[in-house]
C-alpha cells in the first residue's frame, strides 16, 4: 500500500468509513503489537494495549490533524498506553491466567537461547522508561532517530542522549553475555 493509499484510507476513515479504518488497523496491527510487546513484555497485556490503542484512535480519528504521519500518531498512542499499562502492572502482580498457565505447564529445562532472551528482556524492562522506549523504537523496531523523536514528541538530541545512555546500561548489564559467546 502506498502513502497515497494510506492518505485515502485516512480521509475515508475521518469521514466515518469503518471499513477504511479497518484496513488501517490491518496495515498497522503487527507493528503496533510488536512495539507494545517489547515495552510491556507480556503478550496478553500487549494485546490489550493494542486493542485499546485502536479504539482510542478510532474515537479520535476525526480530530487527527495530519501534522505527523498516521503511524507516528498511532505509535504515540501505543507508547502512552504501554507506559500506563506498565505502571498499573507494577502495582499488581502476575496476572491470574499467567499464574495458572505456569502452574499447569510441565517444567522444562530452559534452553540457552531462551535464557539469553529472558535476560535481555529483563535488562530492557529495567531501563528508565524513556531509554527503554528509545531503544525499542530505534533498534528493535527500526525507526529513524527523526521518527522516534516525532513518536515520543522530543528533540532528536534527546533521543540520541537516551539511546546512548540506554545502550550503555544494556552493555554494562549484559556484558557477561558477550564474554560467554566469545
Amino acid at each position: 500500500m502506498t502513502d497515497a493509499d494510506e492518505q485515502h484510507l485516512l480521509h475515508q476513515a475521518k469521514q466515518g468509513d469503518r471499513q477504511a479504518f479497518g484496513r488501517l488497523v490491518d496495515r498497522n496491527m503487527k507493528r503496533t503489537y510488536s512495539v507494545a510487546l517489547r515495552l510491556v513484555n507480556d503478550r496478553h497485556l500487549a494485546e490489550e494495549v493494542v486493542q485499546e490503542a485502536f479504539v482510542k484512535a478510532y474515537q479520535a480519528i476525526g480530530s487527527f490533524r495530519g501534522d505527523s504521519e498516521f503511524t507516528t500518531w498511532l505509535y504515540r498512542i501505543v507508547v502512552n498506553l504501554s507506559l500506563n499499562a506498565m505502571k498499573a502492572n507494577k502495582r499488581t502482580h502476575m496476572p491470574l491466567d499467567s499464574v495458572l498457565s505456569a502452574s499447569l505447564t510441565p517444567v522444562q529445562e530452559p534452553s540457552e537461547d531462551s535464557l539469553r532472551t529472558d535476560l535481555i528482556r529483563k535488562a530492557l524492562t529495567d531501563l528508565p522508561a524513556l531509554q527503554q522506549q528509545v531503544v525499542v523504537l530505534r533498534h528493535l523496531e527500526g525507526h529513524s532517530t527523526r521518527e522516534v523523536s516525532k513518536i515520543l514528541q522530543c528533540s532528536e538530541g534527546t533521543v540520541k542522549t537516551h539511546l546512548f545512555r540506554g545502550l550503555k546500561k544494556l552493555r554494562l548489564t549484559l556484558g557477561f553475555l558477550r564474554e560467554e559467546i566469545a
